[in-house]
């Protein structure tokens, strides 16, 4: 059946064609499994709350008539304005709070397990022409606003508001700071809804979201120790597909993937303080698996070709309710560019127990940190994706540092014991990769940023005494647990990449400098490219001549059991400066050649945006060609070259247990049987649009 939405309809619509519902939550309270809601154009100001699931073989559809033009809001707009005497610019307004119902974002304060309260941020927000302004703690940010150094977008960040209650009229009082602008005359809205699509009840599997505009919801903090909410979400349930949306503005997350509320384990760390957080975060995934988290009730999600933009924390999050699900063809940008929010989860993805997840074709950039896998990434892979200036921007008069999340890099892969596969990318920013893990293969990618965290990271960071953080690993493809374990490092290995080491900015590496200082930093702040940092690490050889002779009770004391784990390392090619691991034989470096890389823009002949590589790479190795240094040119890798990873004795293979076989580029194309190192099968490749 088809249910008709349109927000221009008379009331009392029924849903048919010529009597539409005007709103979604009418459609929503109704719809069946096989039951497609048609939402035409139109400003859709509630937060829809699916009742019923679909079924596999008949989800339900909720669809954009037109797309983007359904618009689906958690903000109301703002007017009557009063301007504010002797403050040229300022202007205040009132709210009664019954507009609120239950949930009033201007007196709840965003606060979670892992978030920084660098200030008291309350979960709404103010926007002018559909743009957050900055909220300050007192009216002397409002009347004298000064830039936000830490924001990417300083001179918006002088657009300042304040809230407050006047309890004897029970109304939220608005002062604002608009500068030249007359708020009476331009689009003022504030949040008023904590999410947008969002079932209330858990289970309300098989939807799907297709072609709209999600926008301003006042989400709150969403760790994996908490309920995770977002601005869109399935709420722990099994087969969601968001497609085709634009998704912007929501205070923390735009989509959550994430966990169920667990009443008695729900920032415990937060509110009872006593136990850690990772000891916390351990009882919530043993619960979870105890209340039936299983590859038969929860995940196998996708998300696909969505712009998602512009939220506080994340553009996508979840734990342990994302597993099994496909992250395609999206593009995320500008995410915790306000750098009003802060903490251990923040990202343009930020997911836990991202078990059989695949991330591919994505375009993720500006963000204070592109793609953060934490705990539990085990048959992960991450293909064909570009990532660039996801580095915090980093200013010579910016002397603040973000201690406990780093600097923002393209991928973090943390505490995990994989295997995580990371192929066929380019990774472009400042700090490519942060590999406080192990268990991970780089195959294939454009490397031109610096391997951070090598060998540390994976502690509790106490002051005096031993805090290794054990984690989880899981039966293959499943969700059960199989054992828990710390980090001996090292169960990683590299084929056939190119590393290229970009000039170093001054303004970073003073930077870096500062945060290696730290008397708390969990990381090592390396800002030079290549697989150096494994200097020290064994080879497999060396490694397993340890296990030579007896072993077991009785053997001769030995560090065999908790020293480093081996690194592979062959066909990779070292360009500018990057410099190789001491024990790569198969590999080329070549410093004599300038190597100059950027991701740029440019606009297509049809108007719209592409992305292009701004380099002389394709020379730079023909001129290697030339003057006889051959190309590290190995076989074809595969499933069957990279082994297992260490701890859960998992192939790094398809979610279905069959083989890869690395013969496809970032393109897709075919590879031959002696491929070039890098994402492309042929050199010409790399002056072509990548999205």
């Amino acid at each position: 059946m088809q249910i008709y939405v349109n927000e221009k309809a008379a009331p009392g619509g029924t849903g048919t064609e010529e009597r539409p519902y005007q709103r979604i939550s009418d459609a929503a309270s109704i719809a069946r499994p096989g039951d497609e809601v048609l939402v035409a154009p139109g400003v859709y100001r509630e937060n829809v709350d699916p009742r019923n699931a679909g079924t596999a073989d008949a989800r339900i559809v909720y669809r954009s008539v037109r797309p983007l033009a359904a618009v689906i809001t958690g903000a109301e707009p703002l007017s009557g304005w009063q301007p504010v005497a002797g403050h040229p610019g300022v202007w205040t307004a009132r709210v009664g709070n019954g507009l609120f119902g239950s949930y009033n974002p201007y007196t709840t304060l965003v606060q979670g397990d892992w978030f920084m309260a660098s200030f008291r941020a309350h979960t709404g927000d103010v926007f002018l022409n559909d743009k957050s302004m900055y909220e300050v703690t007192d009216l002397s940010g409002v009347y004298a606003p000064e830039e936000y150094r830490a924001s990417w977008d300083r001179a918006f960040s002088v657009y300042t508001w304040h809230a407050a209650q006047d309890p004897e009229t029970d109304e939220t009082v608005f002062t604002a700071n608009f500068h030249q602008k007359d708020p009476n005359a331009e689009k003022v809205e504030i949040t008023v809804r904590e999410n947008c699509f969002y079932p209330q009840k858990e289970g309300v599997g098989y939807i799907t979201l297709s072609g709209f505009t999600v926008c301003k919801a006042a989400t709150q903090w969403a760790p994996p120790t908490a309920y995770q909410e977002g601005m869109i979400g399935p709420h722990w349930s099994k087969g969601w597909i968001i497609e085709d949306c634009d998704i912007s503005e929501s205070k923390c997350s735009g989509i959550s993937l994430g966990k169920y509320l667990q009443k008695d384990n729900d920032n415990k760390w937060l509110h009872e303080k006593y136990k850690d957080g990772t000891q916390t975060e351990r009882e919530c995934i043993l619960e979870a698996q105890r209340d039936g988290w299983s590859k038969e009730t929860v995940g196998s999600h996708i998300i696909r070709r969505c712009s998602i933009h512009d939220c506080g924390q994340t553009g996508i999050v979840g734990h342990l309710g994302g597993v099994f699900s496909v992250i395609e063809d999206n593009h995320i940008f500008r995410i915790n560019n306000k750098q009003n929010l802060a903490g251990a989860e923040i990202g343009g993805i930020k997911m836990h127990a991202a078990i059989d997840v695949i991330i591919r074709r994505n375009h993720i950039h500006h963000c204070t940190r592109g793609l953060w896998l934490d705990w539990q990434a085990q048959g992960t892979r991450v293909t064909q994706n570009l990532f660039h200036d996801n580095t915090l921007p980093v200013l010579p008069e910016h002397p603040d540092e973000e201690e406990m999340a780093g600097m923002g890099e393209d991928i973090f892969v943390e505490v995990s014991h994989g295997p995580t596969l990371i192929d066929n990318n380019l990774l472009l920013s400042d700090r490519a990769f942060k590999a406080a893990t192990q268990g991970f293969a780089l195959v294939h990618n454009l490397i031109a940023g610096s391997l951070v965290s090598v060998g540390i990271g994976t502690d509790n960071g106490a002051k005096t005494l031993n805090s290794s953080r054990y984690t989880p690993y899981h039966v293959p493809h499943r969700t059960e647990v199989a054992g828990f374990m710390t980090f001996l490092h090292g169960d990683d290995r590299f084929c056939n990449n190119i590393f290229i080491q970009k000039p170093m900015r001054p303004a970073l590496k003073a930077a870096m400098e500062r945060c290696a200082a730290h008397p708390n930093c969990w990381d090592d702040c390396n800002v030079k490219t290549g697989t150096f940092p494994f200097d020290g690490y064994p080879t497999f050889a060396e490694w397993n001549r340890q296990f030579a002779g007896e072993c077991g009770m009785g053997s001769a004391p030995s560090d065999r059991y908790y020293s480093h784990l081996p690194v592979w390392a062959s066909g990779n090619l070292y360009l500018n400066g990057a410099q190789a691991w001491e024990k790569e034989t198969e590999q080329l470096t070549d410093d004599t050649l300038p190597v100059t890389i950027a991701a740029v823009p440019k606009k297509e002949a049809d108007g719209t945006e592409g992305w292009y590589l701004s380099t002389n790479l394709a020379e730079v190795l023909e001129k290697l060609a030339a003057s006889g240094k051959k190309l590290p040119r190995t076989s074809v890798v595969s499933t069957e070259t990279l082994g297992k990873a260490f701890e859960p004795e998992q192939r790094f293979e398809n979610p279905d247990g069959t083989e890869i076989i690395f013969d496809a580029d970032y393109f897709g194309r075919h590879r031959g049987t002696a491929p070039m190192p890098g994402p492309f099968a042929e050199s010409g490749e790399i002056s072509e649009k990548l999205v």
